[in-house]
């Protein structure tokens, strides 16, 4: 991702009066580590009028605290809204975890960490699992593929079922003695339990904490910092929930799938894992969308569209075929159901993308 060109709401109106002929001159955007750049969406990429009616749209959301785009490695927009914190401060991403959880397991696997997305989860947090009389054989089959899906077929551990379950005094003996509501491999069944399964695996199996294996293999490649974030009675870090990135850093991560795994020339994920990770293995029982590896997969007209999805409104969108990618994130009280989300995903694909496609 190159130097920042920032266009906010006034820049976006000053350059529109420029464009209409006003005799005014227009507020100079800055980049925070360069001289200022004179340029405008329309120049960059998007188109000047569209962007200003999404802006004036998006500071109209009480709850959304930021807003980033960013086209061909470039960022073209970052806006704070409501007092949000600084782009630059860690907050929190909520279920957008479980995408950068998938890229984890993703690099763990590529590194020999784990074996594959085949690989039993018994074979590495067997002794936390129920005694071979006492469990379901199905247990035997779920694997790290499933929990990345959503598809391990145990009751989930999410939504009313979440309170008991991180009350628990053993986060991944309490996942694993669920009772299976489907088959593994089966429908989704969205748990946090699942993702903190494979936090687990990567602990065990690599003999260091989730966190450091974030900061090694996605936070120093990427430029960001990963700050600490919740961890179990038995000290594994959360997997798929709570962790802390800033709106840039979430950008980077964007951009770090937009371009198919390498940054400033680092290959840092295959682009197999990304194509396998943004493959649909299930659809999500409540938007009806298709899943991948951590990844809602949509359409934004006739572009595919792959999302991460954080309680509240913290998103990562990724348009590889319009060289876009978009980050909200938002205050994380929005109650479930309120249709914020769908508010968010209307300036993406309504706003956003239309933008790029009569800016391209």
């Amino acid at each position: 991702m190159r130097t920042r060109r920032v266009f906010t709401i006034e820049v976006l109106l000053a350059s529109a009066a420029l464009a209409l002929g006003s005799c005014g001159s227009a507020a100079e955007p800055t980049a925070e580590d360069g001289p200022p750049v004179q340029s405008t969406p329309a120049t960059a990429g998007l188109d000047t009028a569209m962007i200003e009616r999404v802006l004036a749209e998006a500071s109209e959301f009480q709850n959304l605290r930021s807003l980033i785009v960013v086209r061909h490695g470039e960022t073209l927009i970052e806006e704070r809204f409501n007092n949000g914190p600084s782009l630059d401060q860690p907050v929190n991403i909520k279920s957008a975890s479980k995408s950068v959880l998938s890229a984890m397991v993703g690099i763990a696997i590529e590194r020999g960490v784990l074996r594959g997305t085949d690989q039993a989860v018994l074979s590495v947090l067997g002794d936390q699992a129920p005694s071979p009389t006492d469990r379901d054989p199905r247990l035997a089959d779920v694997t790290v593929g499933n929990l990345l899906s959503m598809q391990a077929g145990l009751e989930r551990t999410s939504g009313d079922n979440y309170g008991r379950w991180v009350s628990s005094p053993n986060w991944v003996r309490y996942a694993l003695s669920r009772p299976f509501s489907a088959e593994p491999g089966g429908r989704m069944l969205y748990s946090t339990g699942s993702s903190h399964l494979l936090s687990a695996m990567l602990t065990r199996a690599s003999g260091r904490t989730t966190r450091d294996l974030a900061q090694e293999w996605l936070g120093e490649p990427l430029g960001i910092a990963i700050p600490p974030w919740t961890q179990d009675p038995q000290g594994i870090y959360l997997g798929g929930n709570n962790m802390a990135l800033s709106p840039r850093a979430l950008a980077r991560f964007g951009e770090l799938y937009r371009t198919g795994g390498v940054v400033d020339g680092d290959r840092i994920i295959s682009r197999d894992w990304i194509e396998r990770s943004w493959t649909a293995r299930t659809v999500s029982p409540w938007s009806g969308e298709q899943y991948g590896y951590g990844w809602f997969l949509s359409q934004a007209g006739d572009h595919p569209m792959r999302y991460a999805w954080g309680y509240g409104g913290q998103m990562v969108y990724v348009i590889p075929d319009l060289a876009l990618t978009v980050v909200m994130t938002s205050e994380t009280s929005v109650p479930r159901g309120s249709g914020y989300i769908d508010e968010l995903h209307s300036i993406v694909t309504k706003g956003i993308v239309p933008a790029a496609e009569k800016g391209s």
